[in-house]
């Protein structure tokens, strides 16, 4: 849900492969015969294994497991503690585990009852649904709630001081939070996906106005009551019954787990506020699966699920797409339909596989989140082992030459445009490089680089494990405009223009940071010089070496306010020490604005050596450097969202 979860789909159990040149062809290999779900006693023993070995590798305190097949609970488990203070065990029918954005589906399922009774159009502008405010009209089509649903409304993404508290006497009403945390649209609607917790909660918001009903009160008469949930709330802090049954957040510090206050997503909780035991979303993974209904019960009309399963919009048809809030995803050549989610400390996902009428839900209470990928492909790999045949290779020779086309910096299109957090842009990068054989190295998806060989024009396989493909767009000159993952259909990314990279940034900034350097070492080892020359001299060489150090200054003002407020409380609130740290930039663009004066009249005047008149306008040129750079990433003034 929040920042690291979208980046954390990609934190997968890969490593960098050889660069050596791989065969034509791959030899199929014997695929093992699946194991079956109905033997329990193997079921059990397997994961008890992979949550061992999960748990211990990724510092897990507990986790979770439930299946569903054939519109029946085939299998629950709980492992570790949800408390450990109180040290409770984890029970599946009664640990409230944090599912983050998992709490989407309820909301899309929410819209879609809605939808049903007519109350709602998903093709009609969303602002006829909105009560108090409206979203400005940036392009000439409108919001739609199909484009909200397929994250292909064009929103930016945002997110400092604002999206998790921790105090729930802080959280706003759906409505404000909605009006007072807008973000940008920065495309037109309908064109391409990037994620978007404002469009979910917008999504709850207008659940909410339409039906009257609050939206904690609409999910509980609606979904939790009809499906027996009685573990579940969307509610903030959770009610009083529910309270005893809440798993506890851990960070561990100095090798110990530390146990951390409840995540309140506030005004944005239809995007991510769930607290569910895994039971009880097997009631829901049951009546999405069994179209609609569970028990005697229906939540939706059979067609209404079958709609809001099928492909909605799709980045590249040869890959899976989104439906209708939900996300397909091909696992080991299977179709799965579902959505996973984070909270900082908790990490959930929900899949069902409709043709096979199996559900599986998995929640893990850690900070890293590499652990549900593994666990899940594990599971895979035994119960729905991928097909041996491989697809032939490019030959390398039109390999070569396409691989060129695609090396570059490209950037996820869920990202910030116009507030503070641009400035994370920076580090987020993904870079592709070609290699002599025509295979594709990326780098920027996880720990490791992964090595890709192409398998059909704009098309590849990562080489080690065969489950990541990406694909990419060209324009008419058949220059790559996009790249696309087969594991991500919610989170494109784009081809970043130059003065978007952080290479040519961090580039520019060391080569400052050269010249700031030399002109206060300068400025140290001739201060008796300096104190001899005349008084308009000396003032200037003051200056330039003022401005050289409020540069430094500056950096480290900022930087330091943001590792002391941590990231983590960065989601909360801005503190007020970094709106005062912020008024440095805009001493700093004065500062060189008078340099560049000064720097005039040191030619003008002819002082000292012509040697020492370019380090001066050096200085100034690096100056203009980095006030340009405060400019790009949103660091003059006070841009939150």
């Amino acid at each position: 849900m929040f920042i690291r979860s979208a980046l954390s789909c990609l934190a997968l159990a890969v490593l960098l492969t050889s660069t050596a040149a791989f065969p034509q062809t791959v030899p199929p290999q014997p695929s093992p015969s699946p194991a079956s779900l109905d033997d329990l006693p193997g079921l059990e023993a397997f994961f008890d294994g992979a949550m061992r070995v999960g748990m211990e590798e990724h510092q897990v305190t507990g986790a979770v497991v439930a299946i569903v097949k054939d519109g029946k609970l085939l299998f629950a488990k709980g492992y570790g503690k949800s408390d450990l203070g109180r040290n409770t065990p984890v029970d599946p029918a009664t640990s409230l585990f944090r599912i983050g954005s998992t709490t989407k589906t309820l909301t899309w399922t929410a819209v879609m009852q809605l939808v049903e009774q007519g109350k709602l159009d998903l093709d009609k502008d969303v602002n006829e649904y909105l009560k108090g405010f409206r979203l400005p009209e940036t392009y000439s089509k409108p919001v739609t709630l199909r484009q909200i649903m397929t994250h292909t409304a064009g929103f930016e993404e945002g997110f400092l001081g604002y999206l998790i508290n921790s105090d729930p006497t802080k959280q706003l009403p759906i409505e404000q939070a909605m009006r007072q945390h807008m973000p940008a649209r920065v495309r037109p609607p309908g064109e391409m996906s990037a994620y978007s917790n404002y469009g979910a909660a917008l999504a709850g918001l207008i659940v909410e106005q339409v039906s009257g009903l609050a939206f904690n009160d609409y999910i509980e008469r609606n979904i939790f009551q009809p499906l027996d949930m009685q573990f579940a709330t969307v509610q903030e802090p959770v009610p009083a019954r529910l309270s005893p049954y809440v798993t506890t957040g851990y960070k561990m510090e100095n090798g110990r787990a530390v146990a951390q206050r409840y995540e309140i997503v506030g005004g944005f909780r239809p995007a991510g506020s769930g607290a569910v035991s895994a039971l009880d979303m097997t009631h829901f993974m049951v009546a999405h699966l069994q179209g609609g209904r569970y028990a005697d019960r229906h939540i939706l009309k059979p067609d209404t699920v079958q709609l809001m399963h099928a492909t909605a919009f799709a980045p590249d048809p040869r890959f899976p797409g989104m439906a209708l809030g939900f996300y397909h995803q091909d696992v080991n050549g299977f179709d799965a339909v579902g959505h996973g989610g984070d909270t900082m400390y908790e990490h959930s996902d929900m899949l069902l596989l409709p043709q096979q009428n199996v559900g599986l839900f998995l929640s893990f209470i850690t900070e890293d989140n590499r652990v549900r990928g593994k666990v899940e492909d594990a599971f895979f790999d035994r119960y729905f082992p991928p097909s041996p045949a491989r697809t032939a290779r490019l030959p390398d020779t039109e390999a070569r030459v396409l691989a060129a086309k695609y090396s570059g910096t490209y950037q996820w299109t869920r990202r910030n445009h116009s507030d503070i957090e641009k400035v994370l842009n920076l580090f987020t990068p993904l870079k592709v490089a070609a290699l002599e054989n025509g295979n594709l190295v990326l780098s920027g998806l996880g720990q490791d680089a992964l090595q890709f060989e192409p398998i059909a024009t704009d098309l590849y396989r990562e080489v080690m494990h065969g489950r990541i493909k990406v694909s990419f767009r060209r324009d008419a000159s058949g220059n790559a405009t996009h790249m696309f993952f087969n594991i991500l259909p919610f989170m494109p990314t784009e081809r970043a223009p130059l003065h978007e990279q952080g290479s040519l940034w961090f580039t520019l900034l060391g080569a400052a940071a050269l010249v700031f350097l030399g002109t206060l070492a300068s400025a140290y080892y001739r201060w008796r010089e300096a104190r001899a020359m005349p008084t308009v001299e000396r003032r200037a060489v003051w200056i330039g070496s003022g401005v050289a150090a409020w540069a430094f200054a500056t950096l480290a003002v900022i930087g330091g306010v943001v590792a002391a407020t941590g990231l983590d409380g960065l989601f909360e609130h801005i503190p007020a020490s970094l709106s005062v740290a912020l008024v440095m930039p805009l001493i700093f663009v004065g500062l060189t604005g008078w340099l560049i004066v000064v720097t005039c009249n040191v030619w003008r005047s002819r002082f000292w050596t012509v040697g020492r008149r370019i380090g001066y306008t050096l200085t100034a040129l690096a100056s203009v450097i980095f006030c340009l750079f405060l400019w790009q990433w949103n660091l003059l003034g006070w841009h939150y969202g």
